[in-house]
């Protein structure tokens, strides 16, 4: 049994039997052009491999890293006829000729500045991104752009690295994991300017979750030296990280301040208008066919997690391509009920009454009170809606957390705000903005 079976063998153990043989036992290792950083399996489906690929491609890296103490980037692809691979091997061959001098790690192609969607929460990290892309080495030096998981910063990573493989240049493109990896295992093996070479002489240098470094004091060092080489030739760094250099604990101060040298740029969650952008045209790339209806249900009630939300149509799709059915909002709700349940478990009704006391500027005793003047009504409303859809309590659950006689008091509540949100669509908007940040605020209390 070779190391990509293995690793399947050892998917099977944590998922459910109808997954691993409906899709995963399906999969075939291809061992010829996998590698250490990089391997490749096929299957059959186009839309099943995109499924595999955004929901288990992050657990069989890890696999692989406990199997083979190296952690590679895990493609999914569709299985080629042999005259199709010929093909592809000769416009390859006729690709590098062309391109001979440019040189790369593995970048996705299709993560350009062209396929990203912007929006007011991350309008300035793609405006830095793209400057840096058009002027290496100069102002921005090093970039450092920050937020949370899947709002998009290995995007824009990837697509200055994809702007300068098309000039010609050499990229490095690597996460610290693989960084530290590939650093363990030169030391190990005293090929240590072999690995200085790599990372060393490079046109740009882009490093993916920079703070796995925390705590990492040979790795730091090494790091260091590599910084300066490149910083000092003019050559650019680009880091991107889940939260901002003073922020990353246990990093030394000497690199803490060089990552501090250029510019900074954050990456907030996005708002409901980019998200419903950000799945249309998802849907546009991959040829889904979904209704405002179905594009709106999903985009209030699936979290900020851009990668969550590709997860779900490539879902959605593969559901509808193999039962053969169109997708519905009933289907939709249907193939997702299991997420959503999932992420109103991990908010109460506590966390709602907290933000709307914060951002209406009244106290939480208040709206839980008997009083009736048109703020603490206003406020109670907001409060028993956002309770309603995002918590798995009953009616008479919310009564009793609100000291109301019973579910019709809530049901007249829920049927009032209904009618406010049909006549007036800037309440619809705020409703929406209070359901995003309730997501955000959880999840980072988590």
């Amino acid at each position: 049994m070779n190391i990509g079976q293995k690793v399947l063998f050892e998917l099977k153990k944590e998922i459910s039997e109808v997954e691993y043989t409906r899709y995963i036992k399906k999969l075939v290792y291809d061992s010829k052009r996998s590698r250490s950083n990089i391997v490749y399996y096929t299957t059959h489906n186009i839309i099943i491999a995109k499924w595999i690929q955004s929901r288990y491609a992050h657990k069989m890296a890890h696999l692989f890293e406990v199997l083979n103490e190296m952690k590679p980037d895990v493609h999914i692809e569709l299985k080629q006829s042999q005259k199709q691979e010929k093909k592809n091997i000769s416009s390859m061959v006729t690709h590098n000729v062309e391109k001979q001098n440019a040189k790369s790690t593995y970048l996705n192609p299709s993560l350009t500045f062209q396929s990203f969607i912007i929006g007011s929460s991350n309008q300035f990290a793609y405006t830095t991104a793209k400057s840096v892309a058009e002027k290496p080495g100069k102002q921005y030096n090093p970039l450092f752009i920050y937020g949370g998981v899947g709002l998009g910063k290995t995007h824009l990573l990837q697509a200055i690295g994809n702007y300068h493989i098309a000039l010609g240049k050499t990229v490095i493109y690597t996460s610290l994991e693989q960084f530290m990896n590939s650093f363990t295992s030169h030391l190990r093996s005293q090929t240590m300017d072999r690995f200085r070479d790599k990372f060393r002489e490079c046109d740009l240098l882009l490093i993916d979750d920079i703070q796995f470094l925390s705590g990492k004091e040979q790795t730091q060092e090494e790091f260091f030296h590599t910084f300066n080489e490149l910083y000092n030739t003019n050559k650019q760094i680009v880091m991107t990280a889940d939260r901002p250099p003073n922020k990353i604990v246990g990093l030394v101060d000497r690199l803490r301040t060089r990552f501090e040298w250029g510019l900074m740029a954050d990456i907030q969650p996005p708002g409901l208008e980019t998200k419903i952008a950000i799945i249309q045209k998802k849907c546009e790339l991959d040829g889904i066919h979904l209704d405002n209806e179905i594009i709106n249900f999903i985009a209030t009630n699936m979290g900020e997690n851009i990668r969550e939300i590709e997860g779900t149509l490539i879902k959605l799709n593969a559901l509808s391509s193999m039962l053969n059915q169109r997708i519905t909002l009933e289907f939709a709700h249907n193939a997702i009920k299991d997420q959503i349940k999932e992420k109103k478990e991990n908010i109460s009704i506590d966390d709602i009454l907290k933000l709307v006391s914060r951002e209406l500027n009244i106290k939480p005793s208040e709206i839980r009170s008997k009083k009736r003047t048109r703020v603490v009504v206003h406020a109670r409303r907001i409060s028993i809606y956002l309770a309603r859809n995002l918590t798995p309590n009953s009616m008479p659950q919310i009564a009793v957390y609100f000291g109301m006689k019973d579910h019709t008091a809530i049901s007249h509540a829920m049927k009032k705000i209904n009618e406010i949100i049909h006549n007036d669509e800037n309440f619809k908007l705020l409703l929406e903005e209070l359901s995003n940040k309730v997501h955000t605020d959880t999840q980072k209390s988590v």
